[in-house]
């Protein structure tokens, strides 16, 4: 699952740097040394706050739409941040929930004969009807 928002940035001119509020998602702030480093950990911090609402079985926020937001301070600016909550799931997703399930017993054996992860096949199928819900 692929998610925009919108994250506020404000260049730090006594310091250098930028800080940097996810205005959707509150509490989510975050700061970088320099522009690139900012983004980057606009996204993580974003996906981390989204991750542990899925976790909970809560859906994300909506995102505003980038023309909507109103910034905080004058020198700031608006710009969209992608999340890819799947790689970020992968990679720090601690939660898991094992489910059994019953199928027809000539399925089984078609899935078993091609080497089909029954796990991988009905996260994937769920994580589509989420999408699309």
């Amino acid at each position: 699952m692929k998610l925009i928002y919108p994250a506020c940035f404000y260049p730090d001119e006594e310091l250098g740097g930028y800080g940097v509020v996810v205005p959707d998602l509150p509490g989510c702030v975050t700061q970088g040394d320099d522009l690139a480093e900012a983004i980057y950990m606009a996204v993580d911090a974003a996906s981390g706050w989204v991750l542990t609402d899925l976790e909970d079985g809560i859906k994300p926020p909506k995102a505003s739409q980038i023309d909507e937001v109103e910034l905080e301070y004058e020198n700031g600016f608006v710009s969209l941040i992608v999340l890819d909550m799947d790689s970020y799931a992968e990679k720090y997703c601690k939660k898991s929930v094992r489910k059994n399930l019953t199928i027809p017993a000539w399925l089984n054996t078609f899935a078993e004969e091609n080497h089909i992860n029954f796990s991988e096949v009905l996260q994937n199928a769920l994580t589509e009807i989420y999408q699309a819900s």
